[in-house]
């Protein structure tokens, strides 16, 4: 190995230990390692600037401001109430209906989208019930990705292997989309086992939802109003948006622009409640990954997997599912993605059957993200949430119900997958 390559391992092991031990703060280690980068003459601030997906900072820029003036209309309160109510103030059916909340709106907007809007409802709900609302954030973590790996517009990794493999919406509705509604089910069985001993409350507070009044948490009946039609213009947006020749982060943008003028707030409030240090964390993380692309470590790992299987299918397809689901887990999905699609399209222009390829790399990527905390978006997004709220999510708290999750999730799909195509 080169000593570029040996740098950036130990460079991308350093940050990681320092996010996983969580024994410095999530964003000062992650830009840090970027800076050491650049310091070792690995990158350069072009290099940096390169490896910055701007296409999600995009979205989680505009997806904040955005929520950050909805939020003011009492939208997320109301609709805590309303789905409390439903589920009879109990605290095991909250968590069910925010599961199932939570996976809908992730296949119909992305990962990110989703957690900031269930997370202020999770907390609004949490706080009536005095319970703590860690458990559910975690599921619904974890229902986010699930979610968001169902359809081509769920998750990033799922975009780009649409578009190069040519598979339609309803392609990943009946792959990924199948194999998840299984997930989902045995998840929630997962959950039962999991929390059945902390999801208790006093009657007391159960009484107190069920008397709450959904329509007086409305604080701006116009600004609701607007809020929702710009909601469901958004969601149409994305699921469109290759035909509107837009991207997810300009939909995301001139939603938070539309809403911000509609709100009549003072616009420095609201870029305020940006959570700035997540995207800076996001940033670091990009430059930490990417620098392992540009050395070739991520090309070499890849190489590596293909030359294990040997052209068998089944092990081909198995080995892509696990392995993208451990990367994934610790790694941003989007450069493993990017490096085996070029692979996979190789193998299928030399007569490999290669569909159950793409579908193992979407699941076991997409689904691989609730493995750490770190593994997607959403994960550190929503744990920003919850810790700015007084209750922090640690590296290792989120490890001990993620990553079995993860595993169980991967297994379903295994099992999916070699029912079908093997």
């Amino acid at each position: 190995m080169s000593a570029d390559q040996i740098a950036a391992i130990i460079i991308f092991v350093i940050t990681m230990a320092a996010i996983i031990t969580n024994k410095v703060n999530n964003t000062l280690a992650a830009v840090s390692g970027a800076i050491l980068l650049v310091l070792t003459h690995i990158l350069s601030i072009e290099d940096c600037v390169g490896f910055i997906d701007a296409e999600t900072i995009g979205i989680l820029v505009g997806m904040m401001l955005m929520v950050s003036v909805i939020k003011t209309s009492g939208i997320f309160e109301y609709i805590a109430i309303k789905s409390a109510k439903l589920a009879k103030g109990r605290p095991w059916p909250i968590m069910v209906v925010f599961i199932i909340i939570t996976a809908i709106l992730s296949g119909l907007l992305d990962n990110v989208t989703t957690i900031l809007l269930v997370g202020p409802m999770t907390l609004a709900i949490t706080n009536i019930l005095e319970v703590d609302p860690v458990p559910y954030m975690l599921t619904q973590i974890m229902a986010s990705n699930a979610g968001g790996t169902a359809t081509l517009i769920g998750d990033p990794p799922n975009i780009m292997i649409g578009t190069a493999a040519n598979l339609s919406f309803m392609d990943f509705i009946q792959n990924t989309g199948a194999a998840v509604v299984l997930v989902m089910i045995v998840s929630i069985v997962c959950y039962r086992f999991i929390y059945r001993k902390s999801l208790t409350v006093d009657e007391k507070n159960i009484q107190k939802v069920m008397q709450l009044d959904e329509h007086k948490s409305i604080k701006d009946k116009r600004l609701m109003a607007e809020s929702i039609i710009v909601l469901v213009l958004v969601a149409v947006a994305f699921i469109f948006h290759s035909q509107l020749h837009v991207t997810s982060a300009t939909i995301a943008l001139t939603a938070a622009c539309i809403m911000m003028f509609l709100g009549k707030e003072d616009p420095e409030d609201v870029i305020i409640n940006v959570e700035w240090s997540t995207i800076l964390f996001f940033i670091g993380l990009f430059i930490v990954v990417g620098a392992l692309d540009k050395v070739g470590i991520i090309k070499i790992l890849a190489h590596g997997l293909m030359n294990l299987t040997g052209g068998n299918m089944v092990f081909t397809m198995m080995l892509i599912l696990w392995i993208s689901a451990l990367i994934s887990s610790f790694l941003n999905n989007i450069p493993f993605v990017a490096t085996l699609i070029p692979m996979i399209l190789t193998m299928q222009a030399s007569g490999v059957h290669a569909e159950p390829l793409w579908w193992a790399l979407s699941m076991g990527a997409c689904l691989g993200g609730n493995g750490t905390l770190i593994g997607a978006s959403a994960n550190v997004v929503l744990a920003g949430i919850s810790k700015n709220a007084g209750y922090p999510i640690s590296f290792g708290k989120y490890f001990k119900v993620g990553f079995p999750m993860m595993l169980v999730s991967i297994s379903v799909c295994s099992i999916f997958l070699l029912i079908k195509f093997a």
